[in-house]
């Protein structure tokens, strides 16, 4: 699925901490079972309170991490997919789209234009100063029609290119925006092209967190203008 990513350092990190803060809650929990035991009430509770904090800090790693799941980090401008476009039927494509990891699909869109959307994520500056990465994650590949009177009547081609999970960052903020001060901003971005036969494309995000498709040889950007885009 195109909403996967590889662990990075920042996401192996956040996994790392919650690991040997459950491991460190462990250790406090077995302490402050012997103390019980032995009848030291106040060491024995001293311990579980430490087992405690230590739950609730592996919770917050664990939590974290998962909530990162999906979003790919951002440079300055990076390579995000390769697509490429073969004609089925007039005004219908066979669409592919690479990832730079090597995760691939296939999908059929009508239309005389193709539309790639994906969320981006930008943390300030306070985030950033502490590692906090960029993030986006793509969300559909759609046809489109140049025509604005026929997008109106024409029927839908949308193909989702992610799928939900139980915790989502961009939710979140959606719904508690209080509670993550340290995002900068969460918006959609969406770049497009024409649909042509043969045609191979690059899609890249810049550092602001706009899309931006370019032809991918010289082929796709002759075919291109001969469509007066």
């Amino acid at each position: 699925m195109l909403w996967r990513m590889p662990l990075t350092p920042f996401l192996v990190g956040l996994y790392g901490f919650a690991v040997i803060a459950a491991i460190v809650a462990i250790g406090h929990a077995a302490g402050a079972r012997r103390h019980w035991r032995m009848r030291r009430r106040f060491a024995a509770c001293h311990r579980g309170l430490w087992s405690l904090v230590f739950v609730l800090l592996a919770l917050l790693g664990a939590i974290g991490g998962t909530a990162l799941l999906g979003y790919r980090r951002l440079a300055a401008e990076t390579p995000i997919a390769s697509i490429e476009t073969r004609a089925l039927a007039p005004d219908r494509f066979a669409v592919d789209i690479v990832l730079p990891d090597g995760t691939r699909e296939s999908a059929e869109i009508a239309g005389d234009e193709w539309l790639l959307d994906a969320r981006v994520i930008k943390w300030d500056s306070r985030a950033v100063v502490l590692g906090a990465p960029a993030l986006y994650r793509l969300d559909r590949l759609s046809g489109r029609w140049r025509d604005a009177a026929k997008e109106a009547e024409a029927p839908k081609s949308v193909v989702a290119l992610s799928s939900p999970t139980a915790i989502d960052l961009w939710q979140i903020k959606q719904a508690y925006p209080q509670w993550l001060p340290w995002i900068d901003a969460d918006y959609g971005s969406g770049a497009f092209l024409p649909l042509v036969d043969g045609g191979r494309f690059e899609v890249t995000l810049a550092a602001a967190g706009g899309l931006v498709a370019r032809p991918a040889d010289a082929p796709t950007a002759e075919k291109i203008r001969a469509t007066n885009f």
